[in-house]
């Protein structure tokens, strides 16, 4: 199981390999990869090829959703949502030796991860998103004290957070909080990295 000592305080997410690509020279060292609707042989590519540099950069990469891919890439750590969590191979991944984190949003799915005794537990959204159309209603800094309480692996606060609002996440109880639209929607993206990356220590 990760400690809190494993993942970094910021934990940026990215939708794509050229976004990745930028953000690596912002000094990241943890990074998830988040791709949405591309074929199967351009997942394996951009997969492969940001694990390569990511390696290359002392990055650890998290690989949402594609837990095939990242079982054939050979990579370290794979995020689950609920749905990618239940048609999933956990004991193939296990078999692999690749992490996993899993995203909660209530009681109920809080207790679906825990049983596969997650090396993270996502909660969030913490603060209302822009990123895209949610179900869930924002989950406040209470949730993350209760959380806490509940899980033994690191905690990771996500959903509208910003540098202000982190230090907050972080008193609360997360281990770190994972960013997307603060950095990818900021006017200047890159700066917004470094910002993030002095406050994270790294």
């Amino acid at each position: 199981m990760a400690t809190a000592q494993t993942l970094n305080r910021f934990y940026p997410i990215v939708p794509d390999l050229d976004w990745l690509q930028r953000a690596l020279p912002a000094g990241i060292r943890l990074v998830q990869l988040r791709l949405k609707d591309a074929a199967p042989a351009e997942i394996d590519r951009q997969v492969r090829q940001s694990l390569a540099l990511c390696r290359a950069a002392g990055c650890t990469l998290v690989i949402n959703d594609h837990w095939q891919a990242a079982i054939e890439a050979g990579a370290d750590w794979v995020h689950l949502g609920q749905e990618d969590l239940a048609r999933a191979d956990v004991a193939a991944l296990r078999r692999s030796g690749i992490r996993i984190g899993v995203s909660t949003h209530d009681e109920v799915e809080l207790a679906t991860a825990l049983a596969i005794a997650p090396d993270y537990i996502a909660l969030g959204p913490i603060y209302p998103t822009k990123l895209k159309l949610m179900s869930w209603a924002p989950q406040g800094l209470d949730k993350l004290g209760i959380w806490k309480a509940r899980v033994t692996c690191p905690l990771i606060g996500i959903g509208g957070i910003t540098p202000e609002r982190a230090p907050g996440v972080l008193a609360a109880g997360a281990d770190s909080v994972a960013v997307i639209t603060d950095f990818v929607t900021h006017a200047d993206p890159d700066a917004r990295l470094r910002e993030w990356v002095a406050w994270a220590g790294l």
